[in-house]
């Protein structure tokens, strides 16, 4: 599962490994919490979202975007809070997190660590072999975050079993 967090708008994906490189999506969406309600309302909406698609798609591993901005102190208090119940989500059904930073994540996909949205979409929209873009921007991002941890994960496991 792959989770572009947000407090605003929550890019959550689902898909599938194959052989190699392949990815298969399965779902993709993204919650919306209105901006006039409450923080813990806003908080308790992406928890129950977060909670029902875990339910649902019965992920193995979740690959969440870290937390990263330099400029905007209340954006990243945001998101950092919805990352905080995201991954208490995915702690309750002992699922892995991966963390990936958002260049990270372009180089993986597109192999430019500096790919602007535009750029990621298209690549997304390839590897996946999807009839139309993703829209909008947090799922194809969430998505982009999946096909990263499942194009990595093997080279996890292979670092930390020679170590």
């Amino acid at each position: 599962m792959g989770i572009d967090p947000g407090l605003t708008r929550c890019g959550l994906s689902v898909v599938q490994a194959g052989r190699g490189r392949s990815v298969l999506p399965i779902a993709v969406g993204v919650v919306r919490t209105p901006a006039s309600d409450s923080l813990t309302s806003r908080l308790l909406r992406l928890s129950n979202a977060v909670e029902e698609w875990m339910d649902e798609y019965r992920p193995d591993v979740v690959a969440l975007e870290r937390v990263f901005e330099r400029s905007n102190v209340s954006t990243v208090m945001n998101t950092a809070h919805a990352s905080g119940v995201l991954m208490l989500a995915a702690a309750k059904r002992g699922l892995d997190v991966h963390m990936y930073t958002p260049s990270e994540v372009k180089k993986a996909i597109t192999g430019n660590g500096r790919a602007d949205k535009p750029q990621m979409t298209t690549m997304v929209t390839r590897i996946l072999g999807l009839g139309e873009p993703p829209k909008p921007a947090d799922a194809a991002d969430a998505l982009a975050l999946a096909v990263c941890h499942c194009w990595r994960a093997p080279l996890n496991h292979v670092v930390k079993g020679q170590s």
